[in-house]
């Protein structure tokens, strides 16, 4: 049965999309065969694995508000460029979906009702959470089993975390009591600045041991690939974004066998 990790934080700009794709990438590399679930309106997540999210017939938007009955999962599951990786896409329609979870009966389960169906068909389903705490963002941690946070190193890199914190706590409370913290993933670094090794000391002393070994170094390749639709292990093989997120999936596919 899949581990469901959340990559989320609702400070925008941190590289959770960038991570959320690269992620499910190179762990899909290593034979294991991974979901991506695109759960942010924008649909970039959806675009980094050249999808095109105006040429998509259902999204993950119909799988939460079906208009007439349910669907199955499977039938909105696309394949991607590498073999393991598949794709539930996301566009602008699930802009709505914020408002019309509201009426809706166990609004903050549907998307781990309709995992159901799908997560033994994987190894790891990989979500990318709106930069946002609403309905949305409270379905996928209600689903996930562990939550991924990619903090950047720049100013005001832990801003808005407390609140992050709160959210996540409220979840484990009332709704998903196994739901646990995978790390602190430090993004955008440069070991040039004392502005990055600061910020790391941060983060370090706020999640202890809670913060992963890799981190992201700032990378002009990594930039470069959501505009050719390519995760960076396709784009630049050896380039060093593609050498963290490598090292990345190692360490969660070695922390779930722990």
């Amino acid at each position: 049965m899949a581990e469901i990790v959340a990559i989320a934080n609702q400070k925008g700009g941190v590289g959770k999309t960038t991570t959320a794709v690269n992620l499910a990438a190179c762990i899909s590399v290593t034979e294991r065969k991974t979901l991506l679930i695109d759960m942010d309106p924008q649909g970039n997540a959806t675009m980094g694995v050249g999808i095109d999210k105006n040429e998509v017939k259902k999204t993950i938007y119909d799988l939460l508000l079906p208009r007439d009955e349910a669907l199955d999962p499977k039938t909105v599951i696309v394949n991607t460029q590498l073999e393991f990786l598949d794709v539930i896409p996301a566009n602008k329609h699930l802009v709505g979906a914020e408002v019309e979870l509201v009426s809706e009966l166990a609004r903050e389960k549907m998307l781990k009702n309709l995992l159901k169906d799908i997560r033994e068909n994987y190894e790891y389903i990989i979500i990318d959470s709106p930069p946002s705490l609403g309905l949305l963002t409270i379905n996928v941690l209600t689903a996930a089993d562990s939550i991924l946070i990619p903090i950047q190193c720049e100013y005001y890199a832990l801003e808005g975390l407390a609140e992050l914190l709160n959210t996540i706590r409220r979840v484990q409370r009332s709704l998903n009591k196994d739901l646990s913290i995978e790390g602190a993933l430090l993004t955008m670094y440069d070991n040039r600045l004392n502005l990055s090794k600061q910020v790391a000391d941060e983060v370090r002393k706020f999640f202890a041991d809670k913060v992963f070994t890799t981190v992201i170094s700032r990378n002009v390749k990594l930039s470069e690939s959501p505009s050719y639709g390519k995760p960076i292990i396709l784009y630049d093989i050896m380039c060093t974004g593609t050498e963290n997120y490598l090292n990345i999936a190692k360490e969660i596919i070695d922390n779930g066998k722990k």
